[in-house]
């Protein structure tokens, strides 16, 4: 028998709802390294691609935004565990798709694991530092809670391919959002990976959602979906940001508007918060009663 065989070379898919479709239109395009080395051929997402998203993301979104904020802990520190388990395979990854060597890439995904585990651990948390009771002139206990927008569309830094990639998608979705993720137009190879690691996780299917192809392409009709709540704009350049940003006003979605991000720094609480709608519920107190009104 010969020594030699052929290379199983891996086919990426799309992960919209749970489950790995190809591109609607059936077109794919070629992803290459830093040196123009061919890596893989990755689906090119259509508009079509784009609504089948948003529609698996709202049919997840109350079950998800409904769930208590330790269960979304847990089960986003499970999501953790099974990245661990496949540092290998995102390092080599992040290696190809940025140019860099194996250990700087490892350490990359390093950091990509601990924010991840980082960002678990805020989901019981924020509501403390956003919410709270507030002081009224009035028989009234005044209480403020933070609510998620619903379904957010997340363009992943194109530099980036995966510390950058976790650091916009995990704060989505720990605070009960749901994400429709358009990955790295020239690096989605780390992305769709993470597909198949949230898949088989506990993460409810259609709660985040993968696209590859051209960020402008599929990025202009999730701005201007009409059950698109937000978008983050951070993958985006000045030219897209600007359009994208006059579409995505037609039903006032909210908007993360693109800076320049270091992504190795302290990501704080700003995009834990850029998703999160404030509830102010006012109840009376002594003898007017006991119901009470929410705005």
């Amino acid at each position: 028998m010969s020594d030699e065989r052929l290379s199983v070379l891996k086919t990426y898919k799309l992960y919209v709802g749970g489950a790995f479709p190809r591109s609607e239109s059936g077109r794919v395009y070629e992803v290459t390294d830093s040196k123009g080395a061919w890596l893989a051929n990755a689906p090119r997402s259509s508009r079509k691609d784009a609504r089948d998203a948003v529609v698996a993301a709202r049919k997840a979104f109350g079950g998800w935004s409904g769930a208590t904020a330790y269960n979304r802990g847990q089960v986003l520190y499970r999501v953790a565990e099974m990245l661990e388990g496949r540092r290998g395979q995102f390092a080599q990854e992040v290696a190809a798709a940025e140019g860099i060597s194996r250990s700087k890439a490892a350490a990359l995904v390093d950091a990509a694991i601990d924010r991840w585990v980082w960002y678990a651990g805020w989901t019981d948390k924020i509501a403390q530092v956003v919410g709270g009771a507030n002081p009224v002139a009035g028989p009234y206990f005044n209480l403020s809670t933070p609510e998620p927008t619903g379904v957010v569309t997340v363009l992943a830094p194109q530099a980036s391919s995966f510390l950058g990639l976790v650091s916009v998608l995990a704060p989505v979705i720990a605070t009960g959002n749901t994400a429709v993720v358009v990955a790295s137009e020239a690096s989605p190879l780390p992305a769709l990976s993470l597909g198949e690691v949230l898949a088989t996780s506990d993460v409810p299917g259609g709660v985040v959602n993968i696209l590859s192809g051209g960020t402008a392409e599929i990025a202009t009709p999730l701005a201007a979906h009409q059950d698109v709540n937000g978008i983050d704009l951070t993958g985006a350049d000045a030219d897209l940001a600007k359009e994208l940003e006059i579409a995505a006003a037609d039903n006032v979605k909210r908007v993360l508007r693109p800076r320049a991000d270091d992504w190795s720094t302290d990501p704080g609480t700003r995009r834990l918060t850029a998703f999160l709608e404030t509830k102010t519920v006012w109840h009376p107190t002594g003898k007017l009663g006991t119901s009470g009104a929410s705005y």
